[in-house]
């Protein structure tokens, strides 16, 4: 079911050229953390740079807030954090390792046909959304699935294990209060609803977006950065009058949708999946899920949330946070459509969908590249200049055409190693535009330039690139 190589050669790719690495490296690693190196922390950018822009340059009615990431230990039991936001665990009694249900009997799924398989998982969704524990710990001994350590089935039964992460907050031990590490980023913009909504004048419906780190202590982190222990979302919460939550809800998931294709991605990579289970504040959840090397999983999450949030916080608050429609003449708790997307995931979305690994062997000629076919206005290195040689005022030729474009869009210069080789490089960070300088340049001002995708070389002014590439990097 799932490719596996592809994922081997993405994470060895991402770590040789510069996208991201295992956090602390040099003292063996730290399990399910990891740093974005030069080019990876620009691509990153730009991927929430586009989303940002997408949300609250594109929209009338949606701004954007940086909420801080310690918050008062109350919001979190307003908002069911403390008491509900957990997962299924089992133990193996020999080995003494943990593992998440799901994740064990998703992982023996794809050991099984593909119809088993997802009987298999339809009796997992049925059994989770009732909470019976009794009967997934029956289902894990009837498939006799074992624990990879020690390859037994000896299992302890299935408890819940809180996913947050708590600190202390003080300047003496004593005197420390019990904080946490925000598990979602969503809460911090409703605790500031009516900040927003008063200092803004914003009318229902709008929306207030946000993006940030959230940490949750995932017992089996797996696949990559698809699932850390620390790392980024992009929610956006779209507060709305009662009674129209579902209109809303089915608005967000064609526009997300629509923001999903916009990446150039094909629309038979994404699925729709209804949310068997909702979650306790939800009356409508579904995930958008993409193709990634490890089949279908979501990147991106719609929830209708109703108005259990900003209810519970003025409960626990006992502030009102109400807002008073002047259409209807009345006060109400708004309701709420929210959107979240994970970065981190949507970074390898897009690392899965660019890499590729071609042969461009011809006859008796042997050739082949890795290339990163990211789009354009995502890239992380938007042109490349490559002088010809390291002489006849060629480099100083480059250098004025790096400096018309660098406060426009990020550049590299290179001249070490044959102008292939050099190409080569550019394709495998994903650069979509090279240009080279030649001794033709001296004469008449023109530059070769190389588009990535197809690897043709057309002849051009030199005074044109700035304009071409800004044109091909635009976004909307």
């Amino acid at each position: 079911m799932a490719n596996d190589n592809k994922l081997q050669s993405i994470i060895g790719h991402c770590k040789e050229y510069g996208f991201i690495f295992q956090s602390s490296e040099i003292y063996d690693g730290l399990s399910a953390v990891y740093d974005y190196g030069q080019y990876g922390s620009e691509l990153k950018k730009n991927i929430r740079d586009y989303w940002w822009r997408s949300m609250t340059q594109m929209h009338d009615n949606i701004v954007g807030i940086d909420a801080a990431i310690f918050m008062h230990p109350t919001t979190w039991k307003a908002s069911g954090h403390v008491d509900n936001f957990s997962d299924p665990m089992i133990d193996n009694k020999d080995s003494k390792k943990r593992y998440r249900v799901d994740h064990l009997l998703e992982a023996h799924a794809e050991t099984l046909p593909e119809a088993e398989g997802k009987a298999l998982l339809e009796k997992m969704d049925q059994l989770l959304a009732a909470e019976d524990f009794t009967g997934l710990k029956a289902l894990i001994e009837e498939n006799k699935i074992k624990c990879a350590v020690s390859d037994t089935c000896n299992w302890t039964e299935v408890r819940q294990f809180n996913l947050m992460f708590s600190t202390q907050v003080g300047s003496v031990a004593e005197e420390a209060s019990e904080i946490y590490l925000r598990p979602e980023t969503a809460q911090g913009i409703f605790v500031n609803f009516l900040n927003v909504q008063k200092t803004g004048r914003m009318k229902i419906p709008f929306g207030i977006a946000q993006t940030g780190k959230a940490f949750r202590n995932e017992i089996v982190a797996r696949g990559f950065i698809f699932r850390m222990r620390e790392f980024e979302q992009m929610e956006m919460q779209f507060f709305v009058r009662p009674g129209t939550q579902k209109e809303w809800y089915e608005y967000w998931k064609e526009a997300r949708m629509k923001w999903h294709l916009s990446l150039g991605i094909a629309p038979e990579r994404y699925r729709f999946h209804d949310h068997v289970k909702l979650a306790h504040y939800a009356d409508a959840a579904c995930d958008i899920e993409f193709d990634f090397p490890m089949g279908f999983k979501e990147v991106e999450g719609i929830h209708s949330r109703t108005d259990f949030d900003l209810k519970n916080h003025q409960q626990f608050s006992g502030k009102k946070l109400t807002y008073f429609d002047t259409e209807l003449n009345q006060h109400y708790i708004p309701y709420v459509v929210e959107t979240s997307i994970g970065l981190d995931r949507t970074v390898m979305m897009i690392l899965s969908e660019a890499y590729e690994e071609q042969d461009l062997s011809e006859g008796d000629k042997q050739d082949s590249r890795v290339v990163l076919k990211f789009p354009p206005m995502l890239a992380p290195i938007k042109l490349a200049v490559l002088p010809l040689t390291k002489k006849d005022g060629l480099p100083e030729l480059a250098r004025e055409l790096i400096n018309e474009c660098k406060p426009h869009f990020k550049c590299f210069y290179e001249e070490k190693d044959s102008i292939g080789k050099r190409y080569r490089r550019q394709d495998a960070i994903g650069t979509p535009f090279c240009v080279t300088i030649d001794h033709q340049t001296k004469e008449d001002g023109t530059v070769t330039i190389r588009h990535r995708d197809s690897m043709q070389q057309e002849r051009v002014p030199m005074a044109g690139i700035k304009q071409l590439i800004l044109e091909k990097i635009q976004a909307f």
